[in-house]
C-alpha cells in the first residue's frame, strides 16, 4: 500500500486547492498517469503519480484545500484490493486525515449544540462563525435536519459585506504574489555573490545556421537549445551547481533545467526541463516548443514545477545585454544570458566586431565561492564555442 499525498510545487507552495480527480476508486493507474488537477498561485497543475497499482478511497473532496503533504488516497497492489480493505482503510484513515478534511467530509453527517438556543452547527460552521465574528442564531441551517454548515455561514458573510468594486485576482496576479513571495523570501535569507562573464558566439550561431540548413522550417533550432545545453554540460563539469541547499549541500545526480517562460499576462513561470543532460539538442527544442505554450496557459504536470536543480533564464532577442536574476530556493544557482549583440572583440592583438552574449551567475555563497562559480562560467563558454560537440 502506497501513500499518495500532496505534492510540492516547488519551495513557496504550503496548499492547493483540489479542483478535479481524475480517476475513482478501483482505477489502475501507472506511473506517469495524471490523478487529479490542484490549483496552486501558479495555476492548474496536472498531479502525476509515480507508482503502478489500483486506486484506493479518494480521502479529499473536490474543492478542499488541501496542505503540502495531506494524504489524499492509497495507491494498492492487486492483493490489496482484492481483499475489500476499502472500507475498513477508510475508517482508519479518516482518522488519520488533517483536522480540517476530517470535519469537512463529516460536516453533513455531524451536527452539534451551537448555542443557547440549542441551534445545530457542525464544527467548522463553529469555527469560521467565531473568526468572521458571525451570531449562527440569525442563520438559517441548510444542512442536515436544518443544521448550520460552513456555506450558510459564508453565505451570511457575503450578505453583510456592502457591494464595491470586483477584487478577484487574476491568474497573472497570483502568479506575481508567489513569485514575489519566492523572491522576496530568497533575497531575504539566500547570501548571494554574482560573476559575469562574455562569449564569442560568432561560431556557434554560423554552426547552427548551416544546421538548419538541413531542417525543416518546424523542426530548426534556436540558439537557446544551445545555451540550455551548454549549461547542462557545464554542470556534469562543476557538479556542485546542480544542487539543493537545505541543512547543506545537496548535490544532485539528475540535472533538471529549470527554464523561465514568461507570460503574456505579466509575469514569469519555471516549469522544469528533465534530464537536460541527456537530451540531444533536437529533443531540446522538442521540449521546448511543447512546454512553452503549455506553461503559458498554466497547463503543467507537477513534476515539471517540483524538482529543478538550477534555472536558467535567457532576454533572448531582446535589448538588455546582461540579467542578474535571484535564486529560487532550494537551488544553488541561476544562470542568466542576455541577448546576443554586436560588439567591439579584441582578440590576438586584432579588434573585430562580433556576435557576442553575456552569461552571468547568480550563486548561494553558502554552497559554493567565486572559484566554483568562475569555473562553472568558464565551462558553459567552452561548450558555447564547441557547438559541435553540444
Amino acid at each position: 500500500m502506497i501513500e499518495f499525498r500532496m505534492p510540492s510545487l516547488g519551495a513557496d507552495m504550503e496548499a492547493g486547492f483540489l479542483r478535479e480527480w481524475k480517476v475513482k476508486p478501483g482505477d489502475l493507474v501507472k506511473r506517469g498517469d495524471i490523478i487529479a488537477e490542484i490549483e496552486t498561485q501558479k495555476g492548474i497543475i496536472d498531479i502525476e503519480v509515480f507508482d503502478e497499482g489500483i486506486v484506493g478511497e479518494l480521502m479529499i473532496a473536490v474543492d478542499e484545500k488541501v496542505p503540502v503533504g495531506t494524504l489524499m488516497t492509497h495507491i494498492l497492489s492487486a492483493e490489496e484490493a482484492t481483499a475489500d480493505i476499502l472500507p475498513a482503510q477508510r475508517k482508519v484513515e479518516t482518522k488519520k486525515m488533517a483536522p480540517a478534511t476530517a470535519i469537512k467530509q463529516r460536516e453533513e453527517e455531524i451536527s452539534i449544540q451551537a448555542t443557547a438556543h440549542h441551534l445545530r452547527a457542525s464544527p467548522l460552521a463553529k469555527k469560521v462563525a467565531a473568526e468572521k465574528g458571525i451570531d449562527l442564531s440569525k442563520i438559517t441551517g441548510s444542512g442536515p435536519d436544518g443544521a448550520i454548515i460552513r456555506e450558510d455561514v459564508e453565505k451570511a458573510v457575503t450578505d453583510l459585506i456592502a457591494p464595491g468594486p470586483p477584487t478577484e485576482k487574476t491568474a497573472a496576479d497570483n502568479i506575481r504574489m508567489a513569485v514575489a513571495a519566492a523572491m522576496s523570501k530568497s533575497n531575504r535569507e539566500v547570501p548571494h555573490y554574482y560573476l559575469q562573464s562574455r562569449v564569442d558566439m560568432s561560431h556557434a550561431l554560423s554552426w547552427l545556421a548551416e544546421t538548419n540548413k538541413q531542417k525543416s522550417v518546424k523542426d530548426r533550432l534556436l540558439p537557446v537549445v544551445l545555451l540550455i545545453k551548454a549549461t547542462a554540460k557545464a554542470l556534469i563539469d562543476v557538479p556542485d551547481m546542480n544542487a539543493w541547499w537545505d541543512n547543506g549541500l545537496q548535490r544532485k545526480k539528475d540535472i533538471h533545467i529549470g527554464f523561465v517562460v514568461s507570460l503574456r499576462t505579466g509575469g514569469i513561470i519555471v516549469p522544469g526541463i528533465h534530464d537536460a543532460g541527456k537530451k540531444s539538442l533536437d529533443e531540446l527544442m522538442k521540449t521546448l516548443n511543447d512546454i512553452i505554450p503549455r506553461a503559458r496557459t498554466l497547463r503543467l504536470k507537477s513534476s515539471e514545477l517540483a524538482d529543478s536543480t538550477i534555472t536558467v533564464t535567457n532576454l533572448g532577442e531582446g535589448a538588455v545585454e546582461s540579467i542578474f536574476g535571484i535564486i529560487y530556493p532550494p537551488q544553488v544557482a541561476l544562470v542568466g544570458f542576455g541577448g546576443i549583440t554586436e560588439e567591439p572583440w579584441a582578440e590576438n592583438g586584432m579588434l573585430a566586431v562580433r556576435s557576442v552574449l553575456h552569461i552571468s551567475l547568480a550563486a548561494d555563497h553558502r554552497a559554493t565561492d567565486g572559484n566554483t562559480g568562475s569555473q562553472f562560467l568558464a565551462a558553459i563558454k567552452k561548450h558555447l564555442m564547441q557547438p559541435e560537440q553540444l
